[in-house]
């Protein structure tokens, strides 16, 4: 009995300190993201030149951004961005450190792969923080993903750059829904009529 309880007692000492590693809660965050299908959230991008406020839709890499500024769409490989200081789509079939500026939560395993992880301190309850580094040259100097411990969802991602400009993204009001494919894909009724589409893969 000694030794039965001894090895229950290792094996969950073990998978807890799984899941307290940098790269398990990239993993949980992925998993929660995919809980029921997909997920919404409001987000906000605030940069030295002001904050911009939008809305994300994910589901597993797919995801689908609409704001003022910007409207988004990507399918897994294909992304249609409109910008109204274009006034056009623009067609593109990203990299993934193209995809972890535009979506952090969907370049996970990228940061995985590429950055050095080390868990941080939390300044905050219930916070778990992540410290990224490029492993290779980068734009990026350090990463900050902050995540909620209860929900294993991404809070806030801090991008400090080589150039010391700082894009912190704020998410929020997280509601898991199922959603359709076509979610994923460009929607013309989402940007004014008549705006030229430009095929740039």
């Amino acid at each position: 009995m000694k030794k039965i309880f001894i090895a229950i007692l290792t094996i969950t000492v073990g998978l807890f300190a799984q899941a307290q590693t940098p790269q398990a809660m990239l993993d949980k965050c992925v998993a929660a993201i995919n809980v029921g299908g997909g997920i919404t959230a409001n987000y906000s991008i605030t940069t030295a030149q002001g904050t911009s406020k939008g809305t994300l839709t994910m589901q597993g890499t797919k995801f689908r951004i609409i704001s003022p500024e910007a409207k988004c769409w990507y399918d897994g490989k294909t992304q249609w961005s409109w910008s109204p200081v274009t006034e056009e789509v623009n067609v593109t079939s990203p990299t993934p450190d193209e995809l972890q500026m535009t979506n952090p939560i969907a370049a996970v395993q990228h940061f995985k792969a590429n950055f050095n992880l080390k868990r941080a301190k939390a300044k905050t309850a219930n916070t778990y923080v992540i410290k990224l580094t490029p492993k290779k040259k980068d734009n990026i100097k350090t990463l900050w993903l902050y995540f909620d411990e209860t929900t294993s969802l991404l809070r806030t991602a801090r991008f400090e750059m080589k150039d010391k400009s700082v894009y912190t993204i704020k998410i929020t009001g997280y509601k898991h829904k199922s959603l359709p494919s076509s979610t994923f894909t460009f929607d013309k009724s989402q940007v004014p009529a008549g705006s030229p589409i430009v095929d740039l893969r």
